[in-house]
């Protein structure tokens, strides 16, 4: 088989991210390049925070993916382009609201942090929630109440 960009993604659509299993690194937007150059593979991954907990356990996910394609491939952790949430793919937020994480909106140019106090209840789509507090279990997360169907959810910030 022919390595190329577009085999090589869809076989990373399999790694997941570990805190959040419904979702793959493709779809969260981790993976920010791939380059297939004579059978020598090159990803660049980017996290979504620094010092991302999870970073350690998708690499060695990556890393298995490509074990069977190539022994020759090389996975850069690269933060010279920040992540940011707006790489989320269509598929990727659909898969935070399927896990009871309401997905970040999208945003231009400049954040408003108003957008984390208008968040849909990823239960029942209800805008009538409340943000409990910024600061959820991991960086990437705040919580949230919705008054409508009573649940208590978190957010996957906008960044």
């Amino acid at each position: 088989m022919s390595l190329n960009n577009e085999v090589i993604l869809k076989a990373l659509e399999e790694v997941s991210d570990p805190e959040i299993p419904t979702v793959s690194i493709v779809d969260l937007g981790i993976i920010t390049k791939i380059a297939c150059d004579n059978d020598v593979v090159h990803v660049t991954m980017t996290p979504t925070f620094v010092g991302c907990p999870a970073i350690d356990v998708m690499k060695q996910g990556v890393e298995d993916v490509l074990k069977r394609y190539t022994d020759s491939y090389a996975i850069d952790v690269n933060y010279d382009i920040p992540w940011d949430s707006n790489r989320i793919s269509d598929k990727g937020r659909e898969a935070l609201k399927s896990f009871g994480l309401a997905p970040p909106p999208k945003y231009d140019l400049v954040l408003d942090l108003e957008v984390l106090h208008q968040v849909s209840c990823p239960y029942c789509n209800s805008k009538n929630t409340r943000m409990q507090t910024p600061f959820g279990p991991t960086l990437c997360r705040s919580i949230h109440y919705c008054d409508s169907c009573l649940q208590a959810f978190e957010q996957f910030k906008p960044v």
